[in-house]
């Protein structure tokens, strides 16, 4: 019994002692809104810390001081006396004038933690208004981690890369919530307008279970504006060469210091009809969009509870084709080739998390959202109508086990899917189908809050097609000296994949669709399987005097089984079956960047791919994705004036090398294309005047080089003949665009 007792007062002093050896609190704003990225350090010294995304801290204990100071860009910096171990909840206040702030640190547009045991990076709202970022899949072109490529010649769609990979292998969330996925995998980054969205977070690599078993090359995970500290008004106006013009508005109410609410609506519309290339085609898809959002907060800080609500109306519609095409005569008619793509969306949302107030390490999150989504196309003469109505249901444990070195967040989700699938290609049928899924994960996470961190986390999932699995993911932190850190990680990530959904720019061409296994339950296939495997290194210094910093990123993904989507077998046909043999990407990137002097700010990045499959006709390199890309981007602005009046300037290069096209050889002469597509480069510049707090105006260009892929659309002189593609696009088509716009705030 003696032993026992001496035990027990031996592990609760062990534990009184982890817990006097930091300091640990919130940092909040005048509503109670947690801030991200705000930093927290002891005055005097170089021991400081960065708020993570629910505004929280733990910094360790220093013998010199008592005095914790804390600062965030737009308010007041606060000094504190710390005079024992509570739970700190900070609170600063906005400046009035920006005149008044004081802060001991920039924040950079995209941040690179070094605390955190996963590889991710924050794009601020700073590197959001780069550029234009009329909508989502237009705001990475400043983010060297992400790939944008056009995916076709004749809808305009921008589709987006991570370690080599395309879209649907990274999962997309709304604020944790899977947003972009089955359906809405081709268009949905482009129904998310830029001026909604707070902050996006890039994670390479195998991410958390919490947020599901399908992602593999990457998450992606975009914040929306918080009602609570919107401003009352905000206006965005935009209009581009080729007759794109589009519009935001935000209004904002506060019902009370607890419910506030903001209208969101976006509305853009293309009216030009442009043929800059001279092939008969649009280079751009004529086409209007109506997006509306109405998002309610709920936040009381004293009970703990934090709620969310989000009801969403989106319709778009699109129009490509030959500049000729008159779709109310020549709709599924050889009189003209022409496509139209419309698209009708609903989504009902929800979030809702509770803090124990006397335990604010602990909680509960709950997390719903319906989504709707009905897409009527076709291309020519091919047909694709789909039709989605999805539920995703998430319950979140968080909490500690024994002291806060040792955290864990557990939980069950649910995913439904009710597919209405049709296909009219070189044969019509019917792909109605319900998908759903019910899982349990559970992620501890080890921290010894100095330089050394694991998060290991496993879920186990039961799904009607992919049966009973279990999905493991791993992630270590090391920070072996000051401001630098290395990383690995390991996981495994399963997904059934919508080969239509994800591959609707092979029907604006001529080829026919063959499935060749047909023993699996997911179009006759096997559900996609693969491992990811990566290593960084992150060095921040001082280089003649300035803050500069490496990143080092190498990754690996390794495919047991994948959908392979193969137009190589012959020009006039896709061929879809399952992996025989082997399919990697490897991923390596180098990035340096430096503040050249105050206010001007130079990244760089060199990326190398070798994704590489066994096809049908041998091994090859995937097609249409560069082995070399080089990224450049330099970012100046002037110091604030009293009234606010600033000058921004953004430049970015982008350099592409050749890229393997696919293969053409059986096609006559005429309509033969060359082994590999030309290098080439981009840039794209913007110019920001501010002239106060409240307006701003900006001018850019896309292409300035005026760069032009030749020939883009094979046989577009007969879109209705055997030889119609306009899938080998590897380049811009339109070839210069430049834009002005203006943004008006009512604080």
């Amino acid at each position: 019994m003696y032993k026992k007792i001496m035990y027990l007062l031996l592990l609760v002093t062990s534990i009184a002692q982890a817990q006097n050896d930091v300091i640990k609190g919130k940092i909040v704003d005048e509503n109670n809104e947690t801030l991200l990225g705000a930093n927290v350090y002891w005055l005097n010294t170089n021991i400081g810390v960065v708020t993570n995304e629910n505004g929280e801290f733990t910094i360790k204990k220093s013998d010199e001081t008592t005095s914790l100071v804390v600062s965030y860009i737009g308010y007041n910096t606060k000094k504190i006396e710390v005079k024992d171990d509570s739970f700190l909840t900070i609170q600063l206040k906005a400046v009035e004038e920006l005149t008044a702030v004081t802060v001991s640190k920039t924040l950079k547009s995209t941040e690179h933690s070094l605390y955190k045991a996963t590889n991710v990076q924050t794009m601020g709202q700073k590197e959001l208004l780069k550029a234009a970022c009329c909508n989502i899949s237009e705001s990475f072109s400043t983010n060297p981690s992400i790939d944008v490529n056009y995916s076709d010649a004749v809808t305009g769609n921008k589709q987006i890369k991570m370690l080599g990979l395309t879209s649907p292998y990274i999962l997309i969330a709304e604020e944790n919530i899977p947003s972009v996925r089955g359906a809405s995998q081709a268009y949905g980054l482009s129904f998310v307008p830029g001026t909604w969205v707070e902050s996006i977070q890039v994670t390479k690599g195998a991410g958390s279970v919490i947020n599901g078993y399908e992602s593999i090359s990457g998450q992606i995970n975009y914040e929306l504006l918080k009602p609570a500290n919107d401003i009352p008004f905000f206006l965005n106006a935009y209009a581009g060469m080729g007759g794109r013009y589009e519009i935001n508005t935000h209004f904002n109410n506060k019902y009370s210091d607890k419910l506030s609410s903001t209208l969101f609506v976006h509305g853009n519309t293309r009216l030009g009809k442009n043929d800059n290339n001279d092939d008969g085609f649009l280079d751009n898809p004529l086409g209007k969009q109506v997006n509306i959002l109405n998002r309610w907060q709920y936040n009381d800080a004293e009970t703990g509870i934090v709620s969310f609500l989000n009801l969403r109306y989106m319709n778009d519609e699109k129009q490509a084709g030959q500049v000729s095409f008159n779709p109310e005569t020549d709709k599924l008619t050889t009189n003209a080739w022409g496509s139209e793509i419309d698209t009708e969306k609903i989504e009902i949302s929800n979030k809702t998390g509770y803090v124990f107030p006397d335990m604010p390490f602990q909680s509960i999150g709950f997390q719903n959202s319906f989504q709707s989504h009905t897409q009527d196309s076709y291309f020519g003469l091919n047909q694709y109508n789909i039709d989605q109505k999805s539920y995703y249901s998430n319950l979140l444990f968080s909490s500690i086990i024994t002291n806060t070195k040792n955290k864990f967040t557990t939980g069950v989700n649910f995913t439904y899917d009710k597919y209405k699938e049709f296909i009219a290609v070189n044969f019509a049928r019917d792909f109605s189908r319900i998908d759903n899924s019910v899982g349990a994960f559970f992620e501890y996470d080890f921290d010894n809050l100095d330089n050394f961190q694991v998060v290991a986390g496993i879920r186990v999932d039961n799904h009607n097609r992919l049966g009973t699995f279990v999905t493991p993911r791993l992630h270590i932190r090391y920070n072996p000296w000051k401001d630098a850190v290395i990383r690995a990680s390991a996981g495994r990530g399963k997904r059934a994949a919508n080969i239509f959904a994800e591959n609707q720019q092979l029907f604006a061409s001529s080829r026919n669709f063959s499935i060749l296994n047909t023993d699996g339950k997911l179009y006759g296939l096997n559900p996609e399987i693969a491992w990811n495997y990566g290593l960084s290194f992150i060095q921040d210094f001082k280089l003649l005097g300035r803050d500069s910093g490496i990143v080092l990123d190498y990754y690996r993904t390794d495919f047991q089984n994948q959908a392979v989507v193969d137009v190589d077998f012959s020009p006039q046909e896709v061929v879809f079956y399952n992996l025989e043999g082997k399919s990697v990407a490897n991923s390596f990137q180098a990035e340096f960047n430096i503040e050249l002097k105050k206010h001007l700010n130079f990244k760089t990045a060199y990326k190398y791919y070798d994704v590489n499959t066994d096809y049908i006709v041998g091994n090859l390199q995937k097609s249409l994705q560069a082995k070399n890309r080089f990224f450049a981007n330099l970012a100046y602005e002037t110091h604030i004036l009293d009234k606010g009046q600033q000058w921004k300037f953004d430049a970015t290069y982008n350099w592409l090398g050749k890229q393997r096209l696919p293969k053409t050889v059986s096609n006559p002469t005429a309509y033969q294309l060359s082994e590999f597509g030309e290098a080439f480069g981009v840039v794209n510049a913007q110019v920001t005047r501010t002239f106060s707090s409240t307006f701003e105006m900006y001018v850019g260009g896309e292409n300035i080089g005026n760069y032009k892929q030749n020939n883009a659309i094979v046989g577009a002189n007969d879109p209705f003949g055997s030889y119609f593609d306009s899938s080998m696009i590897y380049g811009p088509t339109f070839g210069s665009m430049y834009y002005v716009g203006l943004r008006f705030k009512i604080k």
